[in-house]
Order: C-alpha cells, then structure tokens, then sequence
C-alpha cells in the first residue's frame, strides 16, 4: 500500500470560523474584560458624581411687536410722528450685543461670584443659597479673577482671608477698603442675623463684568421660533437655573425699557422743537393782531366794501397759494436755524412736518438714526470712543448735508413764490382802485393769517408727539417666561458611562492584541500552520508533575493525548515499517525529553518492547529526570569495544517492555562520535531486540548532531512548545522538510493550556481544530 491517504488534505478540511478563534483568544482573558469594565464604571460614577457640574437648559419666547402686519400701538399710527417696522434679524442682533449683555451683568450684580467648599472642588451657590451681599462702590482692574475667602464668623463679625493666614476682621456693613478696591458685605435681604450660619467659608471671585457679559453673550442662542412669525427663542445653559432665568428676564426687561427709551427720546426731541417755534409764533401772532386792532381802530374800518370782492376773489386763490409757500419756506427756516445752532449739536433732527421732500426725509431719518446710536454707546463708553467720534463725524457730514439741502428746497420755493406774486401782478392794477386803507388791512389780515395757520398746525403736532411720548409702550411681549428644565442637559450620564465601558473594555483588548502583536511566540496551532506544511501529530497537555507520566492503568488527560499520538503514528506505519523514532527540537527547554520518556511509554503498553536512547550527548537529561543509577552509556560504548549492549540498556520497573540506555559521559568530540559506524550498527542490532526504538538527541536548531542519524531513522519527531519556541524557528522545520535533511518529519505541540491547545471532550480526548490547510499527509512512504 504504497499510496493510501492517511490524513486528509489541509485544503480539503472544513474551515472552521475565525471568528470562533478570535473570540475564544480573548475570551481566555475574560477577567481582564470584568476588571477593565467594573474599574471603567467605577471612574465614570466618579467623575460625574465629583468632576462635573450639571447644566439645566433655560428658554424663553418673546413676541416682537410693530411688523408690517402688526397693528399700531393706541391706534396712533396716522396721527403718530414715529412708526417703527421691526426687522426680526436686526432684533436678533440687538438681543445678542454686548453692551446690552454688559448692561444685564451689571443690574444684576454677576460681577461677582460666590462658592462654597466641597468634596473635589468649589461649588457656586447663588441667590437664597448666598447668606451675605457684597455692594461694590470701587473695583480697580487689579481685582479682576482675585478671590477672597469669607469667613462668617457670628452674626455681626465676619473675616476676610486673602492670603494663608492673614485674616481680617469686619462687622457687617462696615466699608472695606483693599489695594483693589472699595466694597462693603451686608447681611442679605431676607436673611435674619440669628440665621446666618457660623462659620461657613465662601470664597468670592471678582470678575470683570466685560468677560462675564461675553461669556454669557457667546452662551445665548436666539433665533426665530417659526418661519413667517416674529417669535424668537431664547436659550441658555448654565449650572444654576435661577442664574440662568434672571438673566434671560433681565435681557428682556433691558432691551425693552432701551426699545421705549429710544421711543421716548426721538419724541421728546420733536416736543422740545415745537414748544420752542410755538413760543416764538405766540409772539408774532399776538404782534400781528394788535396791528390789525389799531389799524382798525386809527382808520374807523368795521367792514370792507362789497366793490373789490370781484378782484379780490381772484386774488385770494393767490394768497393761499403764496401763504402754503410762506409757510414751508418759513418751516424750512426754522430747521436751518436749529440745525445751525450749537446747541442742538447732539440733538434729534424734529421731523420735516409739510415738507414733502424725499431725499430731505431720509437724510433727517439717518441723522437722527446716528444720533439715537451715539445715545445708546455713551451709555458703556466716554466720548473720546473710536466709535463715538466716527458717529460724530458722519454726524458733521449728514448735518452739511441737510443744511445744503435746505437751501436748495428754500430756493425753489421762493422761485414759485416769485412766479405767483408776478400772476397776481395783473389785478394790482384793480386793486389799486381799491381804497389804499383796505388794501392795507388786507395785508395785515394775510401776515395774521399765516402766522395763525402755522401756529394752529404746530399746536396740533404738538398734542400728537405728547399722545405719541404719553403711549409709547415695549416693542415686544413675553409669551413664556424663562423656565429651566427639570434635568440636566449635560453632562449626558449615559453617554459618559457607556464611552467608560467600551474604554474599560478596549484597553485589555488592546492590550491582548499588542502582546499578541508583540509576542514572537508560537501560540496557536495556526501559527505553526501558517509558517511550515510540516504535519501536526497533536498536542500534549501542560504538566507540572513527574516526568514519566504514562503509566499502566493511568487515564489522565495528558496520558489520552500520548495514546492519540501513538494511534496517529502507527497509521502511519501501515506500509511501511517506522521502528526508529528521531525526537529533536530546534532549542533546549521544549520538552522533547519529556515526549521521548512518554511516547517510549505509551508504546510499552500495547505490549512492545521499546528502547529510548538518551542521544543528547551535549546534555543529556534522561537519566536524571527517571534516577536512573550511574553506568555505562552510548559515549561508553562507542570509544570501547570491551562493553556489549547489554551492559548499557537498562530496563524499567514501569511501564514493562520500556528500557533505557543512557548517554554516558559527555565525550570531548560529541559531533564526531554521532557519525561512528558503530553508533548505526547499535541501532540496527537493537532493531532485532526492540519493536520500537526512540532516539532522544539535541536540537537541531543548536548543533548539527541530529542530521548524521538521517540515514537509520524511520521518522524524525520535532517538538514545538507553546509560548516558548520562537516562530522564526519554525522555518527550520519547514527547510527539514523541503530538503528532506531528516525522514518524515512531524510536528508535536508541547504544554498546551486552555486557549491555545485542541483537547477537550469525552473521556479526556482530543481532537485537532487547526483550521488552514489541514494536510497531514496525503500520501506517506515508511
């Protein structure tokens, strides 16, 4: 039977999953993953129990009001001076300014900040929580980020530490002055003296309010609720909800309350206009009418002459016209000479009244836009401000500007005014023949009468810019106030512990694949598979107990796997005859002492009669792993002709049929001594006497002895160990077998343990799992 398939190709096994591989490896280190996840979980309750500060969302919707489809406040938009159309996106951007935030800060006092101690690190406590006030009269820039350590010491004295072990003493409500500034610490309202709680510690940090009012500006977020609705959202997140809604009311309360200051400013500007051309129109009026009153009473005059009504009806149509233009003419005066005056330098620009001059209107419109803007930035800066002075200097220019503009109107109206009077030439003529006196008097009567017109029109302007300042109401309305949730919004506690556990468990994963990574070891049977073609017998168990471990009537593990092994190698030996059993290694410690004592063993029990030749000349262990008494050995029997090879083999008690010949003395020349004819005439004469022959020798990887003894063996054994035999090594076996340097080699893996090794099952027996290329032998010659 020369050609006869023993084991079946690598190629033509199935494949067993590698994911049952991969996770069987990693499973071996389970504690590792337990450890790994519990310590995880650990650090994760931790940290967001001590380290982190919860943060509560705080929202607040408002109505803007005065939009194209809004209705007018009071119903004052026709009679009203000033009507406003919001822009939603430039409310936004007013909502969101820094001096509007800068101005919430301080109102609301968050300049400075109050912690008390805890378990990790200081935690703000505000509002109720805060036992004391701090009222603030100088801060120099030199506080800004100092803390102080309040110590409430009784219900009238209090200390003040600002370095360790410097203590200052102060009653409450006494002014304390520092290097840095000026304040004083009051009891808080509400707060009865008997309640304040002894000493407590709290630490009070001064910040700038510029920084705090950024802090908080980059924290808001507003935008439109809805699409075609002038509803905004306000959002903000913060530690402290009660902060966080006094903030977003306050911002509220502020840009309204600056919404109707603006209103009111603009209105009491055109109020100061007209009261001021009122009074001197009084005057004027009151000049006229005397005149018409000793006109009449010097000239007798009670009722004009029915004769000139015909003339004078003509011309009257002429004086209304000529009276329209006096007034505007008049009008435009007036606002040349308060737009000249120094006084009114900052001031708003009133209205243009009857002027109906578009290009007039607008820059009006803008002046007193830049003017409400210099209001509003002088509120938080001096006068000296880049910003102030650009203002000031767009200010100079629209104010040329309008003056010019002036002029130009003024003169087309007095050009107008010119071409009517020469119209009305042709009835002077007929006039004339009217009684001078009454020609006179009608004079009078026209002067009384614009003077009286314009009066009665500024009057009514008047009453409508108070109706107007009297009405003025916010620009927006709240429709829910600021709430804050129920829950934080951060730190997300699920997220937090479910990133800890998979840290927790990558970190041993990572660390098993970087060992594995690193380790040059061979620790699977894949290892050896991927790296030589050699076949695999099996594997041996891991043993830490007596070195013969195949005994009669033992039915250990370890025992069952050297019985499989024999099974395996008398299949192998179907053909041909496979007596001589070469046992080596690539280096010392892989235990092929160990497999040669044991297979010897197993092979003695079937009844055979087997002989283990201790040919490890270098270092010989054989002998003194069984005790064996001292005696003569190979090396003896090779350099004398005086000892038989009976004297050398010596038998054993257990397991019987098994026997030993030792090395003997390390000889000088171990190499050449390995390839003396004598040494392969031993081994066939004891062919006669044993079944079995098992030759122990050195490794291969070390020395060159093992490969004289080719010739006389039948089979060669390399034994590869579990995390000790280097995978570099494994490439000497496969150049054994593709130069054919030694017979029918075969692979044993040596100290398999759970995770690595292929027995398990029924009766302690085994079976082999490796997974690539399962070829054994397809065809075996012995």
């Amino acid at each position: 039977m020369k050609s006869r398939e023993l084991f079946p190709l690598r190629s033509e096994q199935p494949e067993s999953k590698d994911i049952r591989e991969v996770v069987s490896k990693y499973l071996q280190y389970w504690y590792l993953f337990i450890i790994g996840g519990a310590l995880s979980l650990a650090a994760a309750h931790f940290y967001c129990s001590y380290y982190t500060v919860p943060h509560y969302s705080i929202s607040s919707t408002i109505l803007l009001k005065g939009g194209e489809n809004d209705a007018d406040a009071g119903g004052l938009g026709e009679i009203g001076m000033i009507k406003s159309s919001k822009n939603i996106n430039n409310e936004i951007e007013v909502l969101s300014s820094i001096s509007l935030m800068q101005r919430v800060v301080s109102e609301l006092g968050l300049s400075t900040s109050f912690f008390v101690e805890g378990r990790v690190k200081d935690i703000e406590i505000y509002g109720r929580e805060v036992p004391i006030k701090l009222i603030v009269s100088h801060f120099d820039t030199a506080a800004y980020g100092k803390s102080i350590t309040v110590n409430l010491k009784s219900a009238t004295e209090y200390e003040i530490e600002e370095e360790p072990e410097k203590l200052l003493v102060y009653r409450y409500g006494q002014q304390v002055t520092r290097p840095y500034g000026i304040f004083k610490i009051v009891i808080a309202p509400g707060i009865a003296a008997k309640d304040i709680p002894t000493n407590q510690k709290i630490k009070v940090v001064f910040q700038n309010i510029k920084a705090v009012a950024r802090h908080y500006n980059y924290a808001l977020m507003i935008y439109p609720k809805r699409e075609e609705a002038s509803v905004l959202q306000i959002n903000l997140v913060d530690p402290i909800p009660e902060k966080g809604r006094n903030i977003i009311n306050k911002l509220v309360e502020v840009y309204s309350k600056e919404a109707v200051e603006d209103k009111n400013l603009k209105a009491a500007s055109t109020i100061e206009f007209l009261d001021e051309r009122l009074k001197y129109l009084t005057s004027e009026l009151s000049d006229v009418e005397k005149d018409v009153e000793q006109y009449k009473r010097k000239n007798e005059l009670t009722d004009v002459g029915a004769q000139a009504t015909q003339y004078l009806a003509q011309a009257s149509d002429y004086n209304s016209k000529l009276s329209e233009w006096a007034i505007q003419i008049d009008i435009l005066e007036s606002i040349e000479e308060y737009m000249r005056s120094s006084n009114n330098q900052y001031k708003m620009v009133p209205s243009t009244l009857t002027i109906q001059d578009p290009t007039l209107s607008g820059l009006i419109g803008k002046f007193n836009e830049l003017q409400l803007e210099r209001e509003r930035i002088l509120r938080n800066a001096f006068p000296d401000n880049p910003l102030v002075k650009n203002i000031d200097e767009q200010l100079k220019d629209l104010r040329a500007n309008i003056i010019e503009n002036l002029r130009n109107i003024k003169k087309g109206l007095v050009i107008t005014s010119n071409n009517l009077k020469a119209n009305s030439g042709q009835y002077q003529t007929k006039i004339s023949k009217v009684p001078s006196m009454e020609r006179e008097l009608l004079e009078i009567n026209r002067q009384q009468a614009i003077k009286q017109n314009l009066y009665l029109y500024l009057l009514q302007k008047r009453e409508e810019s108070a109706l107007s300042l009297a009405a003025n109401i916010s620009n927006s309305r709240i429709i829910d106030p600021a709430i804050a949730t129920d829950y934080p919004v951060s730190p997300n506690k699920q997220t937090i512990y479910l990133m800890s556990v998979l840290l927790g468990l990558s970190i041993p994963f990572a660390g098993i694949f970087v060992k594995d990574y690193l380790n040059d070891k061979v620790q699977t049977q894949r290892d050896v598979e991927q790296l030589t073609d050699t076949p695999i017998l099996g594997d041996i168990m891991h043993n830490d107990f007596e070195t013969l471990v195949v005994t009669t009537g033992k039915r250990t593990p370890i025992v069952e796997m050297f019985r499989l092994i024999r099974a395996k190698l008398q299949f192998a030996a179907v053909d041909k005859e496979n007596k001589t059993m070469l046992v080596t290694s690539c280096m010392s410690g892989e235990g092929k002492t160990f497999f040669s004592i044991n297979i010897a063993a197993t092979l003695a029990l079937t009844g055979k009669k087997v002989v283990v030749l201790e040919l490890d000349l270098r270092n010989p262990n054989i002998s003194k792993e069984l005790g064996l008494t001292k005696g003569p050995g190979i090396s003896d029997y090779l350099i004398s002709n005086e000892i038989s090879i009976a004297d050398i083999i010596k038998p054993l008690e257990e397991p019987p049929g098994m026997s030993i010949i030792s090395s003997g003395p390390i000889p000088p020349d171990p190499a050449e001594l390995m390839m003396s004819s004598k040494l392969a005439d031993l081994i066939n004469d004891l062919k006669h006497s044993f079944d079995h022959i098992v030759i122990d020798t050195a490794p291969v990887g070390l020395v060159a002895d093992a490969f004289s003894l080719s010739p006389i063996v039948d089979s060669t054994i390399y034994v590869v160990r579990y995390n000790y035999t280097s995978k570099k090594h494994l490439k000497t076996v496969d150049d054994i077998r593709r130069n054919k340097e030694l017979k029918y080699p075969m692979i044993v893996m040596n100290d398999a343990k759970k995770g690595n090794g292929s027995y398990y099952g029924y009766g302690y027996g085994y079976e082999n799992k490796s997974t690539k290329n399962k070829k054994f032998w397809k065809t075996i010659n012995i």
